[in-house]
């Protein structure tokens, strides 16, 4: 349902525009009377209002003059004027500040059907893209989010590789272990595993260059206490073995 106002100084009109038209048949919901624009601008300018069907000729602020300010305070409201008045200024005014249509008095139901359905098919439409670009922006936020759990993760096994699990990953970024292992699959293309095996056998290649580690010690120092399991580990990842890898 878009929310409507009606401005309207002659209060039989005014009450029988809000009261006597099925609003609600065609996708509009009255949320306000006024009797002249001052009224009906200080209401709108605290709220969200959709549409306004809005009398020019009024005491105090005129339909046009309340357009005018509309127009010059960028307030997002699809403006339609109701008139006994059929002088060409005021229509070229109303294009001027923005006015969607203009119906004459006395006003005819078909005809109000007519101007307000396609009042509805333009806010449906703007209200379609809105939803597209929130969601957008929603997936596009979730993407990120994503993207930071996943650098925060590699961070954590490059400064834990020795002792790093996919649990004690998982508290780091407060996420269930499943729904990291998951997602760091998605978004690296590796397993949680791999990629931390990955890290320790770069890791180890660096410490085998220097002569004062022997190699059960550098085995140790990622993970392994096992030296053979370490040997197995690194020849399947470097096919050679650490001994191999030193003479080259």
């Amino acid at each position: 349902m878009y929310k409507l106002i009606i401005v309207e100084d002659e209060y039989e009109i005014r009450v029988g525009l809000a009261n006597y038209f099925p609003w609600e048949k065609i996708g509009f919901e009255v949320v306000g009377e006024f009797e002249n624009g001052k009224q009906a601008f200080d209401y709108i300018a605290k709220r969200r209002v959709d549409t306004m069907l809005c009398d020019i000729k009024m005491p105090v602020m005129s339909g046009i003059e309340l357009a005018k300010l509309i127009h010059e305070n960028n307030i997002d409201i699809k403006t339609i004027f109701i008139s006994g008045y059929r002088e060409f200024d005021y229509a070229r005014q109303a294009i001027q500040y923005g006015v969607k249509d203009y119906i004459v008095k006395p006003t005819k139901y078909n005809e109000v059907v007519e101007v307000f359905g396609r009042i509805k098919a333009e806010l449906d439409k703007e209200r379609y893209m809105d939803n597209i670009l929130q969601n957008s922006d929603n997936i596009a936020a979730a993407n990120h989010k994503c993207e930071d759990v996943i650098a925060i993760v590699k961070d954590y096994i490059n400064e834990n590789y020795k002792n790093a699990t996919l649990e004690e990953a998982a508290k780091v970024v407060y996420v269930n272990p499943y729904y990291l292992s998951k997602l760091f699959k998605q978004k690296t293309g590796k397993n949680f595993s791999d990629y931390l095996t990955e890290i320790k056998m770069q890791k180890a290649a660096l410490f085998l260059k220097n002569p004062l580690y022997k190699v059960y010690e550098i085995g140790d120092m990622v993970g392994y206490k096992n030296p053979k399991n370490f040997t197995r580990a690194f020849r399947k990842y470097y096919g050679k073995s650490p001994s191999e890898y030193i003479c080259e």
